[in-house]
């Protein structure tokens, strides 16, 4: 079994700009335009929207008067879910640069998609404006990437990021399984804790079909039993080397101190997210979202102290701060019973560590279902096939 790896923050609404005069694309007069024009080229770039905010004016202004147009009292849902920065919140003008602009989800009844996604397809495609507020709503591949889109101006027709689908399929291609029927614990632990982030953050705009909402509530958190299995998934890979870090800079390895400090590091904030129920996201924003949790403020400085240190006593002393601050927000949990929060040496060893084990067997003992209490915990790092 594949071992288990948001809530969005909310956005504070910006004022969008003006239209571009008529005539104009982004601001730039048609002759003065080259037809293989981008964003990175136009010479007034609107005020920044977070694309959250941007998607939901699209849809209300844009699509959904053309959808009344094409298909009349057919009922839908829309919504921006998925990947891209903005549905984590994390969106900024940089994100532009590909995937990124006018853009949400379309859904409907599984017999309508086959019946009225063409010509609804169709109409926006024809009936769009050609810019939103200032942003191109026609994207075309990039020339290094085609599967990567890119805003672009156009005079033809709107190759539009409306994606038109219904709610059971959208969610299988997307995560492997449908939550609107039953989800099993090994939908929850195969999948991972990104793709969870993505389909739960974002924003719903309309659900005619009753479904979308229903369906992402499903999925917002673990089941409890399994939330405890994750978490004592994650305190386990902690206890596999809590002690590395000494016994590397006790034989001069002072880098490879450094690299377990720093994979520790990692397991923290993840642990201090999945204990917040939020889903960890990928590399590249898990600090950012560590940042949002309680615990965020007072660890940041102590890790970053931890991944700075020079010494193994240093980076030592600082992981155990965080260790005990850590194993302090678990007992105010209550999921299980008081576990003592203070590091301690390894065994005969001078190496401080917190015996992380002891919180996964605390959290396992407290797991009533036996089918999930017996499930196999990570291996240590680098020994498995």
């Amino acid at each position: 079994m594949v071992r288990p790896e948001l809530e969005h923050p909310r956005h504070r609404l910006l004022q969008l700009p003006r239209r571009p005069p008529p005539g104009r694309v982004d601001g730039v007069p048609p002759h003065r335009r080259s037809p293989r024009q981008g964003i990175r080229h136009v010479t007034s770039t609107p005020a920044f929207v977070p694309g959250l905010e941007l998607a939901r004016r699209f849809y209300t202004e844009a699509v959904a008067p053309l959808l009344e147009e094409a298909a009349s009292g057919i009922p839908h849902s829309a919504a921006r879910i998925g990947p891209g920065s903005e549905v984590l919140g994390y969106d900024t003008p940089r994100s532009a640069d590909h995937e990124w602009g006018p853009r949400l989800q379309l859904f409907l009844r599984p017999r309508d998609v086959s019946r009225h996604a063409g010509r609804i397809g169709h109409v926006l495609t024809e009936r769009l404006p050609k810019t939103f507020h200032g942003y191109p709503t026609h994207f075309a591949p990039t020339g290094e990437d085609r599967d990567i889109r890119v805003m672009r101006p156009t005079d033809g027709p709107v190759h539009h990021r409306v994606e038109i689908t219904d709610v059971s399929s959208w969610f299988t291609d997307t995560l492997g399984f449908d939550p609107t029927s039953t989800i099993t614990p090994a939908d929850w632990l195969r999948t991972p804790t990104q793709r969870l982030a993505e389909v739960t953050a974002g924003a719903l705009f309309h659900d005619g079909l009753h479904t979308l909402a229903p369906a992402r509530a499903a999925l917002r958190w673990y089941p409890h039993d399994l939330w405890r299995y994750v978490l004592a998934c994650q305190w386990q890979r902690i206890a596999h080397e809590e002690a590395f870090v000494g016994r590397c800079g006790e034989v001069g390895d002072e880098l490879g101190s450094a690299v377990v400090a720093a994979r520790l590091t990692r397991h923290l904030m993840r642990l201090c997210l999945l204990m917040d129920r939020r889903y960890p996201p990928y590399g590249k924003w898990l600090g950012s979202a560590f940042a949002r949790t309680p615990a965020g403020a007072r660890l940041t400085p102590v890790l970053t102290a931890a991944l700075a240190a020079t010494d193994r006593h240093e980076r030592e002393r600082r992981l155990a701060t965080a260790y005990e601050t850590v194993a302090r927000l678990h007992n105010r949990l209550g999921l299980t019973d008081h576990i003592d929060p203070t590091t301690r040496p390894y065994h005969s060893r001078p190496f401080r560590v917190l015996r992380a084990d002891r919180f996964t067997q605390a959290l396992l003992a407290h797991v009533p279902d036996p089918t999930i209490r017996q499930l196999p915990l990570p291996e240590p790092p680098d020994t498995e096939p």
